[in-house]
């Protein structure tokens, strides 16, 4: 509103009173304008500076807000010394043309803390119903914690970074109720960004609830390190759903693989678990020993359709060791427990690994060694593991679950009366803890 001004010629004649009324009129007028003007300085908007993108090097702490989706744009690099910040129901998403990773630097920190409600989502740019796997690459956390190479390793997918050391509580921050879409690219053969890679992480990191969808390599792939996680979820992987090199000798509890029967590698076997001590089977030290417990694995089992790569639901080989228990492997295509390599069945027979109350089906080979296996045979290991308590099933439905082939509405949780419920086995035991946060049917999501 413009001001309005007063201008009065006094003439002899004019009465006081006039005057007096033309100065209240005027100063009414002026107060009116003041007061609009104050209004519309209250309202006007404030200007959200944020840039939206995430790029490059990040250097300094940085926390993101979740009043709009992040693009993230190639290789993003959080540096030594910075820390990023991803409230709760914060969405990222790639650039399908740069195909972008967040890679949190030995040293650097991430917390990412979502929530049952509002889960932290990283998935691809593209539009629902046009994201497929391998849209982007994935997130890559690198500790300081032990791993079994003598020098300092460099985490592959093109990354060039190392990882590990010496600080086995050594922490990388937290990731809790996220979950990774449409991640997955090789950089070479053999070279690939998972969903979710940590190298030499240790146990002071938080790593819970978290979900891998479609991921174009595997799921969850461990380098060495100490961290323990919990409530892990890997939903229609292409290659390994858990994978486990270099010295992994953390705690996993509550686990779940479900596999898509028609989706796995072209060019590799795709598998519930796959370990290895390292590439060439040496016995290094620390010895990859994962410590896996309330595992739900669900294959194929055999569905119309499915894919020739299907594999194992536990693949451990080169000379490494384990603890699987209390967890149920049903579905998969040649194998339910199986075991590579001499050095690996041995520790297996010495009682250096374990393989204890389990439920385990397959569609073929429910306990098998491979080729290179000369000191126990399938039928030996088989003996052993129903007497460390295992139960062999004659069909996926023996176990009892509610409806774990589903790839849009999965049930894991055991129905009254099975003998998981009996005994506290697989990953669903009392209140199913799936739900509320993950996303079953991401790609009729529009973000």
């Amino acid at each position: 509103m413009l001001p309005i001004y007063f201008c009065v010629k006094f003439k002899p004649r004019m009465k006081f009173q006039k005057f007096l009324s033309l100065m209240l009129i005027g100063s009414l007028a002026l107060t009116t304008t003041v007061t609009s003007c104050k209004k519309d300085e209250e309202e006007t908007p404030v200007v959200d500076n944020e840039n939206y993108t995430l790029s490059g090097d990040i250097t300094t702490n940085r926390t993101l807000k979740n009043t709009q989706a992040y693009t993230l744009k190639g290789y993003v690099y959080v540096k030594a010394g910075a820390t990023l910040t991803i409230p709760a129901g914060t969405i990222i998403k790639s650039d399908k043309t740069e195909k972008g990773a967040l890679i949190i630097e030995k040293g650097g920190k991430i917390m990412a803390e979502g929530t049952a409600s509002s889960p932290i989502v990283f998935t691809s740019g593209m539009d629902a119903g046009t994201r497929k796997p391998g849209d982007w690459g994935g997130i890559i956390i690198l500790g300081d914690a032990p791993t079994n190479r003598s020098t300092p390793p460099t985490i592959e997918g093109g990354v060039s970074r190392s990882y590990g050391g010496n600080n086995a509580s050594d922490n990388s921050g937290v990731l809790k109720y996220v979950r990774i879409e449409y991640a997955g690219i090789a950089a070479a053969p053999g070279s690939e960004i998972n969903g979710l890679t940590l190298g030499g992480v240790g146990n002071g990191t938080t790593i819970e609830n978290i979900m891998v969808t479609y991921g174009n390599d595997d799921a969850y792939e461990f380098f060495g390190g100490t961290v323990n996680c919990k409530n892990l979820i890997a939903y229609a992987t292409a290659d390994d759903d858990f994978d486990f090199d270099f010295g992994y000798t953390g705690t996993i509890t509550n686990g779940i693989a479900l596999r898509d029967p028609a989706f796995v590698d072209a060019g590799d076997a795709g598998n519930g678990i796959e370990a290895d001590n390292d590439g060439t089977g040496t016995t290094a030290t620390p010895y990859t020993r994962p410590v896996l417990t309330n595992f739900t694995l669900v294959g194929p089992n055999n569905a119309a359709g499915t894919a020739a790569n299907h594999n194992f639901a536990n693949r451990w080989r080169r000379a490494v060791r384990f603890s699987l228990t209390k967890s149920i492997l049903i579905g998969y295509q040649k194998g339910g427990f199986s075991m590579e390599s001499n050095a690996t069945a041995q520790a297996y027979k010495d009682g250096l690994s374990e393989f204890k109350n389990n439920l385990v089906h397959a569609v073929a080979s429910t306990f098998k060694v491979g080729s290179d296996v000369t000191v126990m045979t399938a039928a030996e290991v088989e003996t052993k593991a129903l007497a460390d308590g295992c139960v062999k099933l004659a069909s996926a439905d023996d176990a009892q679950l509610n409806n774990p082939f589903s790839l849009t509405a999965p049930d894991f949780s055991p129905k009254a009366g099975s003998p998981a419920a009996t005994n506290g086995l697989g990953a669903i035991v009392g209140t199913d803890w799936t739900k509320g946060w993950t996303n079953w049917t991401p790609n009729t999501t529009k973000y």
